[in-house]
């Protein structure tokens, strides 16, 4: 391991002390109040990164050096993408996230301070703490790899009601929805706010992103899909990252005109 990264990892306080730098230069106190550290815990680490030339100070104001700057900028990202497995390491080791691409798994980071939500076997086929999540959206999009008996209804009636709903549906999906809902299928494309498409081969994950909300359900590594958990998260960033999947996954899908 090179010095730096020692000097790094080895430390909270300096390695929380260059990302809080990497926002722009902080005058002392407001350092203390931030990372909520006294001086005599945070002076030692402040004088080891400025032997190592990572941070300057101007009397009472510190700032990042310009290596300080390279490297918390190559830092922040690892660190957060860290952080992302460190609060669940069972979830993700258990889990198939490879059914992402890697230019959208890659940045798995954006979904900031994200919780797992775990629903009890009773639990499972009600779905209303889902709904209430999205109830108050303006904007809803998705991927569906499964139906719910509420799912029709409750999207037609949003988008009825002007929200605008975008859906893609797996073959086996759309088949059903077909068979089982064609009047709701057919009353939803006729709407201006509702657009469905159909993916043009299997999508193994579920997921909704609204102007508000972030929403994943994934498979776990023996290919059984997990209905007990759902990754959520209302970061902006959680939101922006789940804008990338939709459209990614909206370039192979086919939009549907008609139930026919």
């Amino acid at each position: 391991m090179s010095d730096l990264l020692s000097i790094i990892s080895a430390s909270d306080k300096r390695r929380n002390l260059l990302i809080l730098l990497s926002s722009g230069p902080k005058e002392w106190d407001e350092i203390k109040r931030i990372l909520k550290v006294t001086s005599t815990g945070m002076l030692p680490q402040v004088k080891i990164l400025e032997e190592e030339h990572l941070i300057e100070r101007d009397g009472k104001n510190f700032s990042l050096t310009p290596m300080g700057r390279i490297l918390s900028t190559h830092m922040v990202p690892l660190i957060r993408t860290m952080d992302i497995f460190d609060k669940n390491k069972k979830y993700w080791h258990d889990h198939n996230i490879d059914v992402l691409p890697d230019e959208i798994l890659l940045d798995i980071r954006d979904l900031g301070d994200y919780r797992i939500i775990e629903n009890s076997d009773e639990e499972i086929f009600d779905i209303n703490t889902f709904l209430n999540n999205i109830a108050q959206s303006k904007t809803i999009k998705g991927i569906s790899h499964t139906v719910h008996p509420r799912y029709p209804n409750f999207f037609l009636d949003l988008a009825t009601k002007g929200v605008e709903a975008s859906l893609i549906l797996t073959p086996g999906v759309f088949k059903i929805i077909k068979e089982k809902y064609p009047d709701i299928l057919e009353k939803g494309l006729k709407l201006k706010t509702s657009s469905v498409y159909v993916s043009k081969q299997d999508i193994k994950f579920s997921f909704t992103v609204t102007d508000s909300f972030f929403s994943l359900s994934l498979f776990y590594n023996n290919g059984v899909f997990d209905s007990k958990n759902d990754v959520i998260s209302r970061d902006p960033s959680a939101l922006a990252w789940g804008e990338r999947i939709f459209s990614y996954f909206l370039k192979q899908s086919e939009k549907v005109e008609t139930v026919d």
